[in-house]
């Protein structure tokens, strides 16, 4: 980058390029100079439009090891925060600033410990109300103040959380809202919130001439074959989104089985899981990650070559934020939605409304679609997928463990054998017989009590029974 067009100093410019960065891009070259100069900032902008480096470079710059708490970064979700994290340490090296991701689902006593000699500090709203709840940091000497994705933070109901953070910093402060939309409760924010700010509008990053975009009109029970088909063709990395979590999680296995290398990503899964995921899939461990919109946000990765739209969004701006994590950095990408019948031919009419004629319609032979490999019946009755779960015995049915082997039976009866037993009158005797043949004393003894009670009782009825019969002869002989 140019020190002279974003007055930036010759160690950061020396660090861009050291990361490969020589040209600002758009949002930089509007945003740079207006933070620099200490405007507040209302930018509307895609993901992978260089929003990051617009806000963290002008912090950096400003910002010294003894400042103390400076800046506060609110964030959606954790991948976001760790993504943000990273950059702001990657591009502060040698300035020693104290950079810390505050975000739950990890210990947050590592993070109380890291918060004592801290200047930027990178949150979610949720875990950052924690330690402000417990006394363990303040905002008091905030004069930074980032909002990212707040579009993202608006749907997912973080606002009120924003406001209680708010009221807990200086009123004078300069601040940041980024957003790929720009609603109305958005503008509200900003009015609210920000002084003056200097709007800045990006077009979509959406590039009709980088990404395609294909749909195929199917059906529900042909969806899973149809996209092994497709995922099983020429690509790179793939992302293959899902409306809900529990499906994420079904998918990735049903995939596994049919061969295809694929991992699922949804917010149930613990904070080391999904890093773990998240890294893995960065690295090309796996090729497929399947994902719901709220766990793929603020998931950086410029390799996509594929977005697949297993279930279609709600609405289009979900559509557009997942169409935009291919076709990034002037890369080609093609973006593929599988429709069924139903609500999600409803959805996907207002996605064709939006985008014209951007959306082509494929079409697909069902003869050429693979046969899908079914779990076997183990599988299905441990619950596993075809793959038992770690730390679980197998499941183990009544008459399997009714059952002996020989071996384990003869074991048994050698056993029994050699046992001692001792009886009421203090005796010890081995046994010879199997220990079927045994009955203790107490029970012989019961036992030929109750056979002379059945005697006793057979005899009275028979004698009842002989009297009965004998007295109608006796009533005949009288008369």
């Amino acid at each position: 980058m140019r020190s002279e067009l974003l007055k930036l100093s010759k160690g950061m410019i020396a660090l861009l390029e050291k990361h490969g960065i020589t040209t600002p891009t758009q949002i930089q070259t509007e945003i740079i100079p207006a933070i620099m100069a200490g405007t507040d900032v209302l930018a509307q902008s895609e993901t992978g439009s260089g929003k990051t480096l617009s806000f963290a470079i002008p912090l950096i710059e400003r910002i010294e090891r003894n400042d103390g708490l400076q800046a506060l970064i609110l964030v959606p979700t954790r991948e976001l925060c760790v993504q943000i994290t990273n950059e702001f340490m990657k591009f502060s090296h040698g300035k020693h600033l104290g950079i810390v991701a505050v975000y739950g689902g990890v210990s947050i006593n590592t993070q109380i410990k890291k918060l004592k000699k801290v200047n930027i500090v990178v949150a979610t709203p949720g875990r950052l109300l924690d330690l402000l709840d417990r006394k363990v940091l303040t905002l008091s000497t905030i004069n930074y103040m980032v909002f990212d994705e707040a579009d993202r933070m608006l749907d997912m109901g973080f606002i009120p959380d924003v406001e209680r953070i708010l009221r807990r910093m200086p009123q004078k402060r300069q601040t940041m809202l980024f957003s790929a939309t720009v609603s109305k409760e958005i503008t509200e924010l900003s009015r609210k919130y920000l002084d003056n700010p200097k709007y800045v509008h990006l077009a979509s990053a959406v590039k009709p001439e980088f990404l395609r975009q294909t749909y195929y009109q199917t059906t529900q029970e042909l969806k899973l074959p149809l996209l092994v088909s497709l995922l099983k063709h020429e690509r790179d990395l793939a992302l293959v989104f899902c409306n809900r979590k529990h499906v994420t999680a079904k998918l990735a296995k049903n995939l596994s089985r049919q061969g295809v290398s694929a991992k699922c990503l949804h917010g149930d899964m613990s904070q080391s899981q999904r890093e773990r995921a998240t890294n893995d899939f960065r690295s090309k461990r796996f090729s497929v990650l399947i994902a719901t919109d709220v766990a793929a946000r603020g998931l950086h990765i410029e390799d996509i070559t594929h977005v697949y739209n297993f279930e279609i969004p709600k609405d289009v701006d979900s559509y557009t934020h997942r169409v935009g994590r291919t076709a990034r950095a002037g890369k080609k990408g093609e973006a593929i939605s599988l429709v069924a019948s139903g609500d999600e031919q409803k959805f996907f009419k207002q996605i064709l409304f939006k985008y014209g004629g951007s959306i082509t319609l494929k079409s697909f032979n069902k003869t050429d679609l693979p046969a899908i490999i079914q779990p076997t019946e183990q599988a299905r009755k441990s619950g596993g997928g075809g793959q038992r779960q770690q730390g679980r015995k197998p499941f183990q049915h009544r008459d399997d463990r009714g059952k002996r082997s020989k071996q384990t039976q003869g074991q048994s009866e050698e056993g029994y054998k050699n046992r001692t037993f001792k009886h009421q009158d203090g005796a010890v005797k081995k046994s010879k017989q199997p220990h079927q043949q045994f009955e203790h004393p107490k029970n012989e003894k019961e036992s030929s009590f109750k056979e002379k009670n059945e005697k006793k009782h057979k005899k009275g009825w028979r004698e009842k029974w002989l009297g009965l019969l004998e007295k109608p002869s006796e009533n005949k002989t009288s008369r």
